[in-house]
């Protein structure tokens, strides 16, 4: 069936991009717009393909071994029906992130370094596919360092003072966090002898089951979880953010916060979940600590972003907040908190992009200034970016009817079964308070001095793609407000199947 080769393929092609993209003559290279459409189109047909075409084995999911070759020479993928909807989000949360900011990624990057941009896009969406498939930890960490090399680079390309800075700091982080998951990779294949994650998994029960090496158990997987801890940006660990999302371009902005961070936590939540089990994550107190991260994440990435006078440091603190509400979810250590997790994500994947899309249009229209004094009345100036910015606001904030208030919902619903359940409340209550006391502000701001700001203000029209992405952004963001039970029972499903 042609639906076992996709998730092989859909992420061959990414690479094969990044590969031939460097190769195409300068002056004949397709022009950088159709060279990202095709990218993301690509990535989207594929994720379609898997979602369509093999639905009915993807319920409990199927096994990929790569090249027909059997561990432990060969690595193996591994599709279900979580994977192919979470491929899907991040194709299609690409796409639009490239597309929306396109103008002004065609002014922040000169034209010789438009071709390594598109490079990088590639490359981060192969290394996104793959850390989604993977189904061999060592191959996980391969694309990890792909994807942190990517993403470094795709910070540093806007090529002034600040991005490099924030490139430099980025990736000191993000070696440290490789350098925590390498040595955790070491001990588990030195306890279990295996790289494949089920038999990774058989061998961790065996050990568990007879008592034997539970110290370095517990050893390796808090190693690996303050290492991709780092790498999702988790508090504390995310002090290297908010200066790489203020100093890079809109679309960098949106890919990181949207895309990167989401790989590397779905990454977590398979090695809970399909190495260790929850029983044992129960067993070495990891739930506890995992739900306790994302408490004090969730209140303080809101208290830092409090303190912002900068759009887009303050959208970059609140997604250090918003990934506290996904390891929330994981720490209740329950399928429910899981899926309520995973919906954040997506939900996450596409009202993050959102907000920083249109920040950036809200600041064209103030001269490039990121400053929220400088915003009044920037709405008028480009209503499409000022309708995107309120909408992510009332998502971030719960408000019934958007996204976000059907993942906290979810992760409401999931904290009733769960010892943790007061803590749990009070957090997600005070954390939607938080993003109140600084969203609102922000929408006052943009909303104020309508006649000022018409005889300031003076921009072109917003391109139409520009408007068609927020548009696309904004139904998105309502149809998950409005529609997202099925999709929950489809994501619970696919949790299921996940071990």
């Amino acid at each position: 069936m042609i639906a076992f080769n996709i998730p092989f393929f859909s992420i061959f092609i990414m690479m094969f991009g990044a590969i031939i993209t460097p190769l195409l003559p300068l002056k004949k290279r397709l022009p950088e717009k159709l060279l990202c459409w095709l990218i993301a189109i690509i990535g989207i047909f594929s994720a379609y393909l898997i979602f369509e075409l093999s639905y009915p084995v993807l319920q409990p999911g199927f096994n990929y071994p790569v090249g027909h070759y059997p561990a432990p020479w060969g690595n193996e993928l591994r599709a279900g029906l979580l994977e192919a909807i979470l491929s899907f989000v991040f194709c299609v949360a690409m796409l639009l992130s490239v597309l929306g900011n396109f103008s002004s990624t065609h002014e922040d990057i000169t034209p010789k370094r438009r071709q390594i941009f598109c490079v990088l896009v590639n490359l981060l969406m192969a290394s996104l596919l793959a850390l989604t498939y993977t189904n061999d930890i060592f191959t996980a960490y391969v694309f990890i360092e792909i994807n942190t090399i990517a993403a470094c680079a795709i910070v540093a390309v806007k090529e002034s003072p600040e991005t490099i800075r924030a490139a430099l700091r980025y990736m000191i982080m993000s070696l440290v966090g490789s350098g925590l998951v390498l040595i955790s990779i070491c001990l588990l294949y030195g306890l279990t002898g295996h790289l494949l994650m089920q038999n990774m998994h058989n061998s961790i029960l065996e050990l568990v089951k007879t008592n034997r090496y539970i110290l370095p158990l517990t050893v390796s997987l808090a190693l690996i979880t303050v290492g991709l801890g780092i790498k999702s940006a988790l508090y504390p660990f995310a002090l290297w953010l908010p200066d790489a999302h203020a100093s890079s371009t809109n679309a960098s902005s949106a890919i990181l916060s949207g895309l990167v961070l989401k790989g590397h936590i779905f990454l977590i939540i398979k090695i809970f979940v399909r190495v260790f089990g929850l029983n044992v994550i129960k067993l070495l107190g990891m739930d506890t600590v995992i739900f306790t991260l994302g408490l004090v994440a969730m209140i303080m990435g809101s208290v830092h972003a409090l303190r912002q006078i900068n759009i887009k440091r303050m959208i970059a603190w609140s997604s250090v907040a918003q990934v506290g509400y996904i390891f929330l979810g994981l720490g209740l250590n329950s399928p429910e908190g899981i899926a309520a997790g995973c919906l954040h994500i997506i939900v996450h994947a596409c009202v993050k992009p959102m907000l920083f899309t249109a920040a950036g249009g809200l600041s064209s229209a103030a001269d490039h200034k990121k400053g929220l004094h400088d915003l009044m009345g920037t709405f008028y100036a480009n209503k499409w970016a000022g309708l995107g910015l309120i909408a992510g606001a009332c998502s971030m904030m719960g408000i019934p009817g958007f996204a976000g208030f059907a993942s906290k919902l979810s992760l409401t619903l999931a904290s009733f079964d769960s010892s943790l359940i007061i803590w749990s409340l009070a957090g997600l209550a005070v954390s939607s308070v938080l993003n109140a006391l600084y969203y609102v502000p922000a929408v006052i701001v943009i909303l104020t001095g309508k006649k000022e700001a018409e005889n300031k203000i003076k921009i072109p029209e917003p391109s139409g793609s520009y408007k068609t992405v927020m548009g696309i952004f904004i139904g998105i963001n309502f149809y998950l407000g409005l529609f997202c039970v099925p999709l929950l029972r489809l994501i619970t499903g696919g949790v299921n199947f996940l071990g």
